[in-house]
C-alpha cells in the first residue's frame, strides 16, 4: 500500500486547478446562454486577433488588461466535458509528480508560465487571425515536459531502484544532452508530439466559433516547460 499512496494523494495546488476548471466550465454549460458564453470566450480565451493593430483588433473587453490575461485565462476555459477531462487526468498524473517536487508557489508559476508559452506559440503560428484557443492542454504539456526531466531517472517514481515516499520526486533530473539518450524520456516525447500533430485537425465545439486542437500551443507548451524546467527546480543538479 506505501507505494501506492504518492498516487492516490494528489497534491493540493493539482487539486485546487482541477475544480477551477471543473467549476468554471460547470458554470458555463449549466448557468449561462449561449450569449452570454461568447462573451465570456471574447474576455477570457486567447485569441490573436487582439493584437491586430487595425481597429479591428480593439473591441475586445478588457482592453490592454485583457490582452495580459488571456495569456493564462485561456487555459480554464475548455470545449467541452471530453476536452476538459483529458486535460484534468493528464494534469493529475504529471501534474501531480512535478507539484511534489516544485511545491506549490512554483508550480502555479509554471503552469501560469507554461500556460503563457503555448499562447505566444499559437500566435506565432497564425498571426493575428481570429483563431481563438482555449483548454489547459499547452500547461499541461509543459508539466509532462518537467515530469520527462526527473521521472525516469534512478530513484525516480518510474525509475529504477525507486526511493520510498517523497523522496522519488527530488532525485536530480536529467540534462537536455541525457534527455536525448534515453530511450524511455524520447519515446513518450515522440509518441506525444505524434498524438498532438495527429489530433491537430479535429475540430472542438465552441460556441458562435470554429475551432480545432490547437497543436501548435500544445508543442510550444511542452518545449516551454522543457527549457524552463530548470529555472524552477529546486533540486540541484547533479
Amino acid at each position: 500500500m506505501s507505494e501506492r499512496e504518492p498516487i492516490l494523494n494528489i497534491p493540493g495546488v493539482v487539486t485546487a486547478l482541477c475544480l477551477a476548471m471543473i467549476v468554471i466550465h460547470a458554470v458555463r454549460v449549466f448557468l449561462l446562454g449561449d450569449d452570454a458564453d461568447r462573451e465570456v470566450l471574447l474576455a477570457f480565451a486567447f485569441i490573436p486577433a487582439r493584437f491586430e493593430t487595425s481597429l479591428a483588433g480593439t473591441w475586445f473587453p478588457g482592453g490592454a488588461a485583457g490582452d495580459a490575461w488571456t495569456f493564462v485565462s485561456y487555459a480554464f476555459l475548455h470545449a467541452d466535458w471530453t476536452h476538459l477531462v483529458v486535460n484534468v487526468l493528464w494534469l493529475t498524473v504529471f501534474g501531480s509528480a512535478v507539484a511534489r517536487r516544485f511545491g506549490t508557489l512554483r508550480s502555479l508559476l509554471f503552469f501560469a508560465v507554461t500556460a503563457a508559452a503555448g499562447a505566444l506559440g499559437h500566435l506565432a503560428a497564425v498571426g493575428t487571425a481570429f483563431v481563438p484557443v482555449i483548454g489547459a492542454s499547452a500547461a499541461v504539456s509543459g508539466f509532462t515536459a518537467a515530469a520527462l526531466r526527473f521521472i525516469f531517472q534512478a530513484g525516480g517514481p518510474l525509475g529504477a531502484m525507486r526511493a520510498g515516499g517523497d523522496g522519488a520526486y527530488q532525485v536530480p533530473a536529467l540534462g537536455l544532452a541525457a534527455m536525448v539518450r534515453n530511450g524511455p524520456v524520447m519515446g513518450m516525447i515522440a509518441v506525444w508530439i505524434a498524438v498532438n500533430v495527429a489530433f491537430g485537425a479535429i475540430n472542438l465545439p465552441m460556441p458562435g466559433f470554429e475551432g480545432q486542437i490547437a497543436w501548435q500551443a500544445h508543442l510550444a507548451g511542452f518545449a516551454g516547460g522543457l527549457f524552463l524546467f530548470r529555472f524552477f527546480d529546486p533540486v540541484p543538479a547533479a
